[in-house]
């Protein structure tokens, strides 16, 4: 799995016109499923996403995780984060799983999500969506588990 992670004061995704998720400050996370994740990697990518020190210490250094500052989640499914982009002018998606693996795996990510952590949102998987945010720092990670 991958995922783009961005510290954020806010962020909202926006399907049809209608906010289907949203957050304060937190974490807005892109997320790709890869053809060979499966519940062992959403579990691991949860607990990164939760423990990953990016937040202020109030002394000037990213030491505070989301699970610390109960900030905000906001996942959003991306698969074209898992594109080749080495060769060519057109990105090559083979990198990404297919969209029934992707959807079971994205949600069991999500329902971890909700049951561990206290503000959640997400965006629409195979939906067409509208992402905003405003970007802390700015402060814009990739993790691979």
């Amino acid at each position: 799995m991958i995922a783009l992670i961005q510290r954020v004061t806010e962020a909202r995704v926006e399907v049809d016109g209608e906010v289907v998720g949203a957050i304060g400050p937190g974490l807005l996370a892109l997320v790709a499923v890869e053809p060979d994740d499966g519940e062992a990697q959403a579990a691991r990518l949860l607990e990164r996403l939760l423990g990953y020190r990016v937040f202020d210490d109030g002394e000037g250094r990213m030491n505070r995780s989301l699970r610390e500052t109960a900030g905000g989640l906001l996942l959003v499914p991306q698969f074209t984060l898992a594109a080749d982009t080495r060769k060519g002018l057109r990105p090559s998606f083979s990198g990404a799983a297919m969209p029934e693996i992707g959807r079971r795996v994205f949600d069991r990510l999500l329902a971890g999500a909700h049951a561990s952590h206290v503000a959640v949102a997400s965006g629409r998987f195979g939906a067409h969506m509208r992402v905003h945010l405003v970007n802390d720092g700015p402060v814009t990670l990739r993790l691979q588990v």
